[in-house]
């Protein structure tokens, strides 16, 4: 069974991938508060038709599943390039102070700027991605041998607390408390069309720089000296790889809050499928990272309805398990 999965070509997997994905939209759709059947989402989507439903799908279902896949992908994307760069199988956007930082950026510009856009709130949590991983392995490299797998996850999680309280504390100081925690809830409640058209060019070009470098993410991810032996300019490398982490991380906790353990979970998942080259892992990541989050958004939606659970609770839910799960098999998961 196994020689056949291996067999079979990554273009049949990518797309059973994207059925699959395609799949969780429509269930995404039709699922909620409201039961809307199929005819009535293909009469929204397709049609100039008019009616209570149509309009709950055109301005409230299909904005937030859009911003629900965009971030499962960048996130999924992001958690896959700094596994392959660091050789981390823990690494994850939200376990290393990149979503934290973005956070605390963003609680800062609402207290600052108080007619801010949309897009200057993206760009405040790039800002703050960049100085959450810039802590991180600024800490990491305080001692020899301070990039191993624990100890950047332990000082990862002391920058992520930092940065939180940080945050915590601008938004008492500045009664925000009630505009922070929409984003540090982590959820895509009230997610807009211009929200998402100031974050998806961010995000899709993101993916597809990623893509254009898994030729030499996949080498960094075996051996940095193998990659420098190959004539590998390694530092622009990583610099440009970085600065598509920060794009992912940054857009993703623009629109959802601190997001964690999505990054982390959806490489493991994947691996086992494509292998461990980041030309089948990116794309692949990418999928299913959209789909497992459209999924949990729609868990979060019909779990109490019609009261929404927290989508950033069900992952952590599955995340933290899944997360102890890659401690004990020592950073192995599924592979």
């Amino acid at each position: 069974m196994s020689n056949q999965k291996q067999r079979m070509p990554f273009t049949y997997k990518l797309v059973i991938g994207l059925l699959i994905l395609i799949a969780c939209f429509i269930i995404a759709m039709c699922l909620g508060a409201a039961f809307i059947n199929l005819k009535e989402i293909g009469l929204a989507l397709f049609t100039h038709h008019r009616s209570e439903s149509i309009d709950i799908i055109r301005e409230i279902r299909f904005p937030r599943e859009v911003g629900a896949i965009l971030v499962g992908a960048a996130l999924a994307v992001a958690g896959a390039i700094m596994q392959g760069l660091t050789r981390n199988p823990l690494a994850d956007p939200g376990l290393l102070g990149l979503t934290a930082g973005a956070n605390a950026a963003l609680a800062l510009c609402l207290a600052l700027v108080h007619h801010g856009n949309y897009f200057i709130l993206t760009i405040a949590c790039f800002i703050g991605a960049t100085i959450g991983v810039m802590m991180v392995f600024g800490i990491g490299a305080m001692k020899k041998g301070g990039f191993s797998p624990f100890r950047i996850v332990l000082a990862g999680a002391a920058v992520s607390a930092f940065l939180e309280a940080i945050a915590t504390g601008i938004s008492l100081t500045f009664k925000l408390s009630k505009d922070v925690s929409m984003w540090t809830a982590g959820g895509l409640i009230g997610t807009a069309w211009d929200q998402l058209a100031v974050i998806t060019p961010f995000i899709l070009v993101g993916i597809l720089i990623a893509i254009l470098f898994s030729r030499q993410l996949t080498v960094f991810s075996l051996n940095e000296e193998l990659a420098i032996g190959l004539g590998q300019r390694t530092k622009q490398i990583k610099g440009i790889l970085y600065i598509v982490i920060v794009l992912l991380a940054g857009a993703a906790v623009a629109l959802v809050g601190n997001m964690a353990f999505v990054g982390l979970m959806i490489p493991h998942m994947v691996r086992p499928l494509v292998g461990t080259d980041y030309r089948y892992i990116l794309p692949m990541s990418a999928i299913f990272g959209a789909g497992f989050m459209s999924l949990a958004d729609t868990l979060g939606r019909v779990i109490y309805a019609p009261f929404e659970t927290p989508v950033a609770a069900i992952i952590a839910i599955i995340g933290l398990p899944f997360f102890l799960f890659v401690i004990h098999k020592g950073g192995r998961a599924f592979s």
